[in-house]
């Protein structure tokens, strides 16, 4: 019986990784439904509320999962203004803004902060300085 218990745990380990099956290539996404959902179950099972946890973090998993997926979107469409027929997936565009910007997941640019635009920066393409302005 404990041998089948842990057979049964080693496969579910598996078949969550990839490490079984497709053979899938790691991506540097934020956990899913699993991750968190395992640990909602730990954390609920603290308050004796282990399903309700499981349920909540699932639900915060697929939520950041979405999010991350969305910004990824939009940073492969900067990218593809940037660099009109550029070839390749918008996971791999993503990544190439961001290489380029020297942004990170969760910012689209490099000195704002979430969510928002840099402070005390101009709108792009436009210069802080006046036309009639010297520089030394």
């Amino acid at each position: 019986m404990r041998r089948m218990t842990y057979l049964a745990a080693v496969a579910v380990v598996a078949l969550s990784t990839g490490v079984a099956g497709t053979g899938s290539i790691a991506q540097a996404e934020p956990g899913g439904c699993l991750k968190y959902g395992a640990a909602g179950a730990v954390g609920g099972h603290v308050v004796h509320h282990g399903v309700i946890g499981a349920l909540g973090g699932c639900v915060t998993g697929m939520y950041r999962r979405h999010v991350y997926r969305k910004e990824a979107k939009q940073k492969a469409a900067l990218y593809d203004q940037e660099h009109p027929g550029a070839k390749g997936t918008y996971e791999e565009k993503a990544t190439a803004y961001d290489v380029e910007h020297s942004t990170q997941p969760g910012k689209m640019n490099a000195d704002a902060p979430i969510g928002g635009k840099p402070v005390g920066q101009p709108p792009q393409g436009q210069s802080g300085a006046t036309e009639d302005s010297t520089h030394f």
